[in-house]
């Protein structure tokens, strides 16, 4: 049988429709397109529903044949969303006060989906996290009410089940899949105490033994938790607003894991700077963190938090897993140029490297060969449009808004994961009358002091860093298991550690310097032998450094530094030397 294909629903300011998906995009046929602008859309869980609010009700509809299963009169729904087996639809308005009433009226609202009944009313102010959060099965719901958490059991909202309060929860992720379900809560530090996340599995989660794992930390004014797809493990940045330093406006970021086995970790980043992304491999096994001031480097991590490979640095900041996880693209959009490259995850082998400029959204397919960028309004209000892309590179589709319209969102329909299977990744742009859009090569910033100067070891300040498999010596390593090539890279700085430890001294025949101290001619000023002597060692570090970094070691910030110095020290040994 074969896979069904996606739809894409398009909200713009001339109203909103659902097109059939790639290869080609066209109107679905059993949809009537709405010409009033929608101030929200979206898919259920399963993809089967699909609702839009247009100003004046809400309207869902059958993604299939368009066939509509409920209506709401409910012209100020803002966001809308379904329970996972579809049971319920939740719908949010603006919370707001009449001037002659003590109480607004409840913002939240849940309804009985077939029957179109209400459920219960509830008090939403604040939109972050305005949304109940279900198990897949539903058999719990949990939203956070006055800096505690309120759980519900089996879409029953007049008995609250359970109640978790600490001192201020003021933000919980619960875990995705069925029972038993796991709850990552975040309590801020106060008068000195350390801010913390707790993973706990319901329905314990009293008693100081409850938690199933506690991580602390200082430097947080606001966290984001990711749980896995298995559940296992969460990931959760931890930010300030202010980098006290001065390094960064972009204040301070940490990087922690926490697993419900108890382990807890700190993700250690090899290059200093703000982190960008984080994203699971659907896997569960894997994360990829993009980082570091630009151009900034992403890292394939296990969850031992060992680095499982470097891509080097770029101009990226996300990352974007198939929703196979065969497939990774690093891109860097916003006020970056839009440039993404495609990665195939099993080989880490780079598929294609296509350009997307003035991008403000990107997401995969649900099949895993095709993407969608977009332009939308009110993040840029010229060029809006989209664009579908195969992952090779191809443009197969493309649409410009017209003259006087907004494109406001694109979104995939969801399906059931294992709904499309995954497919050997290909490497030869597939045919479109579109064509390929390719990045230019990027230059490395140079000062404008240095602009009119040869480029030279030290003036590249800024020089980007190949993927660890195309650097010197990395010939075959793609072939490797992760493990295998992890030891070899061991091995090989071992081993030429030890080459230097043991080579040989240079014969005086020989026109360059020699090591051996002994044979080394005489300037006949102590203090001049002892600054080439002094030369001579930094040098013979920077090799090793050099050495190093070629076999695939991620150099920290102060041997980078000692490296860049390479050619000013054989200048000064040079001019020594000479006046001998």
């Amino acid at each position: 049988m074969a896979p069904p294909i996606p739809l894409l629903a398009v909200r713009a300011s001339d109203g909103t429709s659902l097109l059939t998906g790639p290869p080609t995009c066209e109107q679905h046929s059993s949809f009537q397109r709405d010409s009033r602008p929608s101030r929200c859309v979206t898919f259920s869980r399963d993809g089967t529903l699909f609702g839009w609010c247009n100003g004046r009700n809400v309207s869902v509809v059958k993604s299939s044949d368009g066939s509509v299963v409920s209506t709401f009169d409910l012209p100020k729904t803002s966001l809308l969303d379904f329970s996972p087996l579809n049971t319920v639809v939740v719908t949010w308005q603006p919370y707001s006060k009449a001037q002659n009433s003590p109480q607004a009226d409840a913002n939240l609202q849940l309804w009985d989906l077939q029957s179109g009944q209400l459920i219960k009313a509830l008090y939403q102010k604040k939109v972050d996290s305005w949304c109940p959060s279900w198990s897949e099965d539903e058999k719990i719901c949990v939203r956070s009410v006055n800096n505690e958490l309120h759980f519900y059991e089996n879409n029953d909202f007049n008995t609250i089940a359970n109640k978790l309060h600490m001192q201020k929860v003021s933000d919980f992720e619960l875990s995705p899949g069925v029972q038993p379900s796991k709850v990552a809560v975040y309590v801020p530090g106060s008068k000195g105490a350390p801010s913390f996340v707790r993973l706990y599995q319901y329905p314990v989660l009293g008693g100081p033994t409850a938690a199933l794992a506690n991580k602390s930390f200082f430097k947080a004014d606001r966290v984001s938790m990711l749980w896995n797809r298995k559940a296992s493990a969460v990931l959760v940045t931890a930010s300030t607003e202010v980098d006290k330093t001065g390094a960064s406006y972009y204040g301070e970021q940490t990087l922690h894991y926490l697993a419900v086995n108890g382990e807890t970790a700190v993700v250690q980043l090899p290059k200093n700077g703000p982190i960008y992304d984080v994203v699971w491999s659907p896997n569960s096994t894997e994360f990829c963190v993009v980082y570091g001031f630009m151009p900034a480097k992403a890292t394939v991590f296990n969850l031992k938090c060992d680095a499982v490979f470097d891509f080097g640095t770029g101009p990226r900041n996300a990352a974007y897993y198939s929703p196979q996880g065969h497939i990774l693209v690093l891109a860097g959009f916003g006020n970056l140029r839009g440039q993404m490259e495609i990665w195939d995850v099993k080989k880490y082998k780079q598929v294609s490297k296509p350009q997307a400029a003035d991008t403000t959204h990107f997401s995969w397919c649900p099949d895993g060969e095709h993407v969608v960028t977009a332009t939308c309004s009110p993040r840029l209000r010229v060029s809006n449009g989209y664009k579908i892309w195969h992952y090779t590179g191809s443009v197969l589709h493309k649409w410009d808004m017209a003259a006087g319209s907004e494109l406001w969102e694109v979104r995939w329909q969801s399906f059931p994961d294992g709904s499309f299977p995954e497919r050997a990744v290909k490497y030869q742009a597939v045919v479109s009358e579109l064509g390929t859009t390719q990045a230019p090569p990027t230059q490395a910033y140079r000062p404008p002091a240095l602009r009119h100067l040869p480029a030279t070891a030290s003036s590249k300040l800024h020089e980007e860093e190949p993927p660890q498999n195309m650097r010197p010596g990395a010939a075959g390593e793609k072939s490797l298991s992760k493990s295998a090539l992890k030891n070899q890279k061991k091995r090989e700085a071992k081993k030429a550690a030890k080459q230097d430890a043991k080579s040989e001294p240079e014969t005086p025949s020989d026109p360059a310097p020699v090591s051996n101290s002994q044979s080394e001619p005489r300037s006949g000023d102590p203090e001049t032998d002892k600054k080439i002597k002094n030369l001579k060692k930094k040098l013979k570090a920077i090799e090793e450094l050099k050495e190093q970094q070629a076999s695939g070691k991620v150099l920290q910030k102060n041997q980078l530094e000692k490296v860049q110095k390479e050619e000013q020290l054989l200048k000064e040994l040079e001019e020594l030397q000479i006046g001998q």
